[in-house]
C-alpha cells in the first residue's frame, strides 16, 4: 500500500486492487505505466535500507471488557459504603491499626471512595488501563497484578508517613494497571536494531508522563499512586520475562481465584475481627 501513495504524491492516477490469486495489485493508465515504475524503483532504492516495518505490539494485546466486573465491584462498594455507615472506618487505610496487624485494609482500602466524583474519576481510567492490561497479560493475571499494586501503593505510603497516615480508593491500582501497560515495551529490546532503544524509552516515558498527568494531581494521595505505579512496573517486568505463563488458562484461572480470595477474605477479616488500635 506505500507504492499507493507513492504514485498519489506524484498525482499519478491508480486503483488499488484486490486479487484471490495474486493479491493486492495496482493498475494505471498505459501513458503513466514507465513514470509510474520509474517512481516506485525510485521508492525501493530510496528505502532500501529503511527499518520501519516493524511488529511493535505483539499480537495478544487486546482490550479485556471483563474489566467492567472490576467497575461493578467498586460501584458496589460505594453503595454498600453509603448504607453503611461505619464501613469507610473499617476499611479505609489507617497507619496505626496496619502497625497493629489489620494488614487486610492495604486491599480494603482500595475498593472505598470518599464520593461520587472520586469514584467516577477512577472508574473511567481504570475501566481503560485495567482492560489494556487484562488484555496484555490475561484477565486473571492482570486483575491479580493491578490489586497487587494498588495494595503496594498503600503499603508505600503507609512506609512513608507512618501511623498517621489515612487514605482510600483505587487510585493506587488504576496507577499500577497503568504501569503494567508501560513496561512490556521492554521485551522490544529483544531486537537488535536501529529503533529499538527508541520504541523502549518511548513506551517508558508514555506511562510516565501518563502517570504524572494523573498521578500527581494537588491534594492525591500521591505517594501511594506512585508506590501503585512502581508495583505495577515491577509486576508487570516479571510477567514479562515470563511469556509462557500469560494467556495460560490454567494460569489466569488461578490468579482469577486469588483475586476473589483477595477482595472477600480482607473484607471479612475487616468486619468480623475486634480493632486492637481502637
Amino acid at each position: 500500500m506505500d507504492w499507493s501513495l507513492v504514485l498519489a504524491s506524484q498525482g499519478i492516477q491508480h486503483t488499488v486492487n484486490r486479487d484471490e490469486a495474486t493479491g493486492w495489485t495496482l493498475t494505471v493508465s498505459a501513458e503513466d505505466y514507465e513514470q509510474a515504475l520509474a517512481q516506485i524503483r525510485q521508492y525501493r532504492f530510496e528505502n532500501r535500507h529503511s527499518r520501519w516495518r516493524q511488529l511493535v505490539f505483539q499480537p495478544d494485546f487486546y482490550f479485556e471488557w471483563t474489566s467492567l466486573a472490576w467497575v461493578g465491584l467498586n460501584s458496589f462498594f460505594y453503595w454498600w459504603s453509603e448504607t453503611r455507615d461505619d464501613l469507610r472506618s473499617t476499611g479505609m487505610m489507617d497507619g496505626a491499626a496496619l502497625a497493629h496487624g489489620e494488614w487486610w485494609r492495604l486491599f480494603t482500602a482500595t475498593w472505598l471512595h470518599a464520593d461520587i466524583a472520586h469514584l467516577a474519576t477512577n472508574m473511567v481510567f481504570g475501566f481503560l488501563f485495567l482492560g489494556l492490561a487484562m488484555g496484555r497479560y490475561g484477565p486473571g493475571l492482570g486483575l491479580l497484578a493491578a490489586i497487587l499494586a494498588g495494595a503496594g501503593g498503600n503499603l508505600v505510603a503507609w512506609l512513608a508517613a507512618g501511623g498517621n497516615h489515612y487514605s482510600l480508593g483505587a487510585s493506587g491500582v488504576v496507577t499500577g494497571a497503568l504501569g503494567l501497560l508501560a513496561i512490556p515495551s521492554v521485551a522490544l529490546l529483544k531486537r537488535r536494531n536501529a529503533n529499538t532503544f527508541r520504541l523502549f524509552t518511548g513506551g517508558i516515558l508514555a506511562g510516565v508522563l501518563l502517570f504524572v498527568f494523573l498521578g500527581l494531581s494537588p491534594g492525591t494521595d500521591v505517594v501511594a499512586h506512585l508506590g501503585g505505579f512502581i508495583t505495577g512496573l515491577l509486576l508487570g517486568l516479571l510477567m514479562t520475562a515470563t511469556p509462557r505463563l500469560v494467556h495460560q488458562p490454567r494460569i489466569n484461572l488461578a490468579a482469577g481465584i486469588l483475586f476473589a480470595i483477595l477482595v472477600i477474605l480482607p473484607w471479612w477479616l475487616a468486619l468480623n475481627l475486634p480493632n486492637p488500635a481502637r
